[in-house]
């Protein structure tokens, strides 16, 4: 699998972008509309420069190379004016498609150039074709920081190489055809399979022991209120959780810098806390193998009582990043789930600007906030709204409770909030603000406690 070569500091791989503007019905990964834009930042976080883009909207891909005889001749041509080493598609390729492109870019003559003057490798050096698949598993093998982080990327990466390995084997088809010829090429491709599948196996049963480590992990938080952030990525997801719990976290403005889910408890106010994870961040076209090879770092999103969504609000086009995170969810959290939308980088916006955007958000998604949580106040007003959320789960109840029992008296001060406390003859009558559940436990197999009705 072609990969942009990461480990090198002293340069940057020159890269051309490519896609093709699809109808939607020919799936996810190809059709609809490119966003080159984005995949300029991709290939900017891979460490690439890129020196120009091609372009092509079509009714139905090419079956040979996606993009039409033309456009590809403008690529070629493309490639050989800048020197470019690599081509990004912002659609997924198929393995055929993915050896043709490289095929014409490595030899094929384009109309453009003069007769004779076709592009040689000895001249500019191989170029490489990869998808915008392969560019992020590229990125996420480069910021995995944990073993678990490294093996579910490696996973992802050989479920996406099984079905391509021939690509890698395109050099035999030099030896022409003939008896003698195919055998070897053929034994070396049924045995990389072999090795591939060994080791698909085997990561398999290292990320499930590493997940049931982690349920265990999960268990022991009790009934913990837990909240995910989940959001596109370099939404600010981040910067949120630095600001609610000073956690130590990176906080790089470049896609996907987090990819280890980070666990902080967060104390939101006097007695009231909460644990909170910091989640690895979606995007348009995610891989579906990452998706999956993800579930068990991603379990933190599936057990939450919460869901924070956290959107850049400076984002030219929002509602295309929420449908992309939305998409990704439903997936992973089929149930419905409470979730919170919260606009950041509001601090980002001109003063009109972040009018319209509060405005119009404000009457799409009732209950968001919108705040900078990069500021003292933005992070002010995300505690305000956790609180909120964590007294939805709390009732008010109205207790008689027994001189003799005043011990419990100073339980309830403690477990929950005493809001009225009157002392009568018989004992005293409360007014607590609590959990039913922490009720239910204070008051098992006690008699002498009575709830006074409204």
């Amino acid at each position: 699998m072609a990969m942009i070569d990461l480990d090198s500091r002293d340069r940057r791989q020159r890269v051309i972008l490519a896609g093709v503007d699809l109808p939607l019905r020919f799936g996810e990964e190809v059709g609809g509309d490119c966003d080159l834009d984005e995949l300029a930042r991709l290939v900017d976080t891979a460490g690439g420069d890129v020196l120009g883009e091609v372009r092509q909207k079509r009714d139905a891909p090419a079956p040979r190379t996606l993009m039409g005889k033309g456009k590809v001749d403008e690529l070629v041509a493309a490639v050989k004016h800048t020197e470019a080493t690599l081509v990004v598609f912002d659609n997924e390729l198929s393995p055929a498609q993915g050896r043709n492109l490289e095929k014409a870019l490595n030899g094929a003559e384009s109309k453009h150039a003069k007769p004779g003057d076709a592009v040689k490798p000895a001249e500019m050096g191989r170029v490489s074709v990869i998808d915008r698949t392969e560019l992020i598993l590229d990125i996420f093998a480069a910021h995995a920081r944990t073993r678990q982080a490294s093996l579910q990327v490696e996973l992802a990466q050989l479920r996406y190489m099984l079905p391509r390995l021939t690509k890698l084997w395109s050099h035999l088809e030099r030896q022409g055809g003939g008896i003698g010829t195919r055998g070897p090429g053929e034994t070396q491709l049924e045995t990389d399979r072999r090795i591939v599948g060994k080791r698909l196996s085997r990561l398999k049963r290292d990320l499930a022991e590493a997940a049931a480590n982690r349920e265990v992990q999960t268990k022991s938080r009790f009934d913990q209120y837990a909240a995910a952030l989940v959001g596109y990525t370099n939404a600010g997801k981040s910067t949120l959780l630095r600001g609610l719990t000073d956690a130590d976290v990176l906080v790089e403005d470049k896609l996907f810098a987090t990819l280890d889910t980070t666990t902080r408890r967060i104390d939101v106010d006097e007695r009231r806390s909460m644990l909170i994870s910091d989640t690895v961040g979606f995007i348009r076209r995610l891989p579906h193998h990452l998706v999956e090879s993800f579930r068990a770092t991603l379990a933190e999103v599936r057990e939450a009582d919460l869901l924070i969504h956290v959107v850049d609000a400076s984002h030219p086009e929002p509602e295309d990043q929420i449908a992309a995170v939305e998409t990704v969810l439903a997936d992973l959290v089929p149930e419905e789930r409470d979730q919170l939308m919260v606009f950041n980088k509001m601090d980002a916006l001109e003063p009109e600007q972040a009018e319209t955007v509060r405005n119009r958000m404000a009457r799409l998604y009732p209950g968001a906030i919108f705040i900078s949580a990069v500021s003292v106040d933005g992070v002010a007003e995300m505690r305000r709204a956790l609180v909120e959320k964590l007294l939805q789960r709390e009732t008010i109840v109205r207790l008689d409770v027994p001189y003799s029992r005043m011990d419990l008296v100073a339980v309830f001060h403690r477990t929950g909030s005493v809001m009225e406390e009157e002392h009568r003859d018989t004992g005293v009558r409360l007014a607590v603000r609590l959990k039913p559940e922490e009720l239910s436990r204070l008051l098992r197999g006690d008699t002498s406690v009575t709830m006074v009705e409204e």
